[in-house]
């Protein structure tokens, strides 16, 4: 019995001994972490202090403090290396490393870490958009507003580049729904005049291409965002083409009130006063030729016709 307890004791004696080596060899890995961080060497630091975590978690409650050390440090570097992959314009690899540090932060209760990164990832899409963007590089600049948008759903900003981007690459409705939601999240301003602007593009390329009730239809559409002069011009225009005079009239006048002193206005409102007289409303008809009286081509007109209907 006695020889036997004596070779127990060995044994015991032989694992302390193992232990102890475990424990200094852990301890020398987690040193070597901290020595390439004060040099900042932050990818060798991560990589000292994920072994030493490793060695130190075998060690059950030996290892427990160089442990918790560690999960102190990790997520940090992990962080830290995400960001210098944003500084580079490394943009995938940082939101995949970004997505990473904030697994690991929470599993190692380092919420405000994780927090930092999450935060961050929205910024990082964004910035990878914006570099499409500047190269006219639309269906990237798109696909890259939509993951700011799916990360950051109330992003008002990246809805208002996303309608610029789609309206560059020819989708003008999908553009349309995109400056809505660009509106509806603190850019109302700078999404209703890109709303109002695609409107009135269509009502002038309508009226171009005589498609005389698209016109009219668009240009009225560019009024709901607010009253817009060359708007109604356009919509009078294409009224007086197809033969609705009234409503010709009716959004030449709107014209004339909004440009008063446009270079055309004696010109419109002579045709204004012709409408008139169509209509037999000889006032009317005199109140705007009075109007075109100075213009050079139709004044002249304008003073025999005055006289004619007196």
């Amino acid at each position: 019995m006695k020889k036997l307890f004596i070779t127990i004791a060995v044994v015991l004696l032989g694992a302390a001994y193992a232990s102890a080596q475990d424990l200094a060899s852990v301890t020398e890995t987690f040193n070597n972490g901290a020595i390439a961080l004060q040099a900042d060497n932050k990818t060798e630091a991560l990589q000292s202090f994920r072994e030493a975590l490793a060695g130190a978690e075998l060690l059950g409650a030996e290892g427990e403090e160089i442990a918790t050390k560690c999960k102190s440090y990790i997520p940090v570097l992990e962080f830290a290396i995400a960001k210098e992959m944003v500084n580079n314009q490394d943009y995938d690899n940082a939101v995949a490393a970004l997505k990473a540090t904030i697994d690991l932060a929470k599993e190692y209760g380092d919420e405000g870490t994780a927090e930092s990164a999450a935060d961050l990832i929205p910024q990082v899409l964004m910035q990878k958009a914006n570099a499409f963007l500047s190269a006219k590089d639309y269906e990237g600049a798109v696909a890259g507003y939509k993951a700011v948008l799916e990360a950051d759903p109330n992003n008002g900003v990246a809805a208002l580049r996303l309608g610029s981007a789609l309206n560059s690459a020819g989708d003008k409705d999908a553009a349309i729904e995109a400056f809505k939601l660009a509106a509806a999240n603190g850019q109302e301003k700078q999404a209703v005049k890109q709303i109002s602007n695609i409107y009135l593009k269509n009502a002038a390329a309508d009226l171009k291409a005589k498609n005389y009730a698209g016109a009219v239809s668009e240009a009225l559409k560019v009024n709901e965002y607010g009253e817009n002069a060359k708007a109604y011009q356009i919509a009078a225009q294409a009224s007086q083409s197809l033969k609705k005079n009234a409503d010709a009239i009716k959004y030449f006048e709107k014209y004339l009130e909004l440009a008063p002193t446009a270079g055309n206005a004696t010109q419109i409102a002579y045709t204004v006063a012709a409408l008139y007289q169509q209509q037999g409303n000889k006032a009317k008809a005199i109140e705007f030729y009075q109007k075109a009286i100075t213009d050079p081509k139709f004044g002249a007109e304008a003073q025999k016709q005055i006289n004619a209907l007196k």
